[in-house]
């Protein structure tokens, strides 16, 4: 093997020249494809926002247009079901974007904020308002079906730091 093949190796290319690449990921492909619609979201803005300019009012502005896609029943306080897991009928109660989902892409977005050139420090996914408005979207979501979330506990004897060996 010749010392420029390993390194390809180590780069991530291709075994041969006549190789396809390597099929990203579905979370690598997820995660490009939702920074491309973020990006997509920000150009359509009037005036346009460049992903420098870009802070957590947008990402915030860009969540809240994502509920319209949202698959998610949340019943509103006044809804006869608010707070029952499983209503026996329907209501008129908005579909949202499922916490879990919005919890996931600002994971996606704040990896790939990083991976295109952005710093931890002004990353607007990493955000307390971001952290806040999650929150606030899980405890509504929890309340409006009546199931708390509950932190997972751990084991006895599991430390927080995986070790090595």
């Amino acid at each position: 093997m010749s010392i420029d093949r390993g390194k390809d190796l180590a780069d991530g290319a291709s075994s041969s020249p006549g190789d396809p690449p390597a099929t990203p990921s579905r979370y690598e492909s997820q995660k490009r494809r939702d920074w491309n619609t973020f990006g997509q979201y920000l150009k359509n803005q009037r005036p346009p926002v460049s992903m420098s300019q870009c802070n957590s009012n947008h990402v915030l502005e860009f969540l809240r247009y994502l509920d319209q896609f949202g698959k998610t029943k949340v019943h509103l306080q006044g809804c006869m079901f608010y707070g029952h897991p499983e209503p026996p009928a329907p209501c008129t109660c908005p579909l949202r974007q499922a916490w879990g989902s919005l919890d996931a892409l600002i994971g996606r977005l704040r990896a790939a904020y990083e991976e295109n050139g952005g710093t931890p420090e002004t990353n607007p996914f990493a955000s307390s308002e971001i952290r806040v408005y999650l929150r606030e979207v899980k405890d509504c979501q929890a309340k409006a079906r009546g199931i708390p979330y509950k932190k997972k506990k751990k084991k006895a004897g599991q430390s927080s730091m995986p070790d090595d060996g």
